[in-house]
């Protein structure tokens, strides 16, 4: 691979130089785009610090190449969004909100002016896209658990009654 590591490099600095106002602008669209209605209702501080978060986890991701170094994270992020009553599907579109928000910060930045560059940016996308797709997968997984948990302890506490 043509410059992995020098790629890395340059995609956790300019992830981590700029991580406040990426960050902002990402809690801001969580809590007003209407594909997220439920974030609204969450405390800006908490939606802030886990939007940080993320971009941090991508960076560790990134370096380790490990499922292990999000998937902790992730399953996580589902359970807790299930017990806040967030609706899988907003889940998954604050995520890919995330996403873009990443994916638009860093185009902004890249400037094609060989074909090793290109290379370099194709590769950043897909690596941006791997680490998003596991995480959402591993957040579902998460939701799944914790309402799965949920109904089994409905079901006991109905037997039970």
């Amino acid at each position: 691979m043509i410059g992995t590591q020098h790629l890395s490099s340059r995609l956790i600095t300019l992830v981590e130089s700029d991580a406040a106002e990426l960050t902002r602008r990402t809690v801001e669209t969580l809590q007003t785009s209407p594909h997220t209605p439920s974030y609204r209702g969450l405390s800006s501080h908490d939606l802030y610090a886990k939007a940080f978060d993320v971009y941090h986890q991508f960076g560790r991701w990134l370096l380790e190449n490990t499922d292990a170094a999000i998937q902790d994270r992730y399953h996580d992020l589902g359970k807790q969004r299930f017990h806040e009553g967030i609706p899988v599907a907003e889940l998954l579109w604050a995520l890919i909100l995330t996403k873009n928000h990443l994916r638009s910060h860093l185009s902004a930045w890249a400037l094609a002016d060989s074909a090793v560059e290109l290379y370099r940016q194709q590769e950043l996308d897909r690596l941006v896209s791997q680490f998003f797709d596991r995480a959402m997968c591993y957040a579902v997984e998460g939701y799944e658990g914790a309402r799965e948990a949920a109904s089994q302890a409905e079901r006991v506490a109905s037997f039970g009654a």
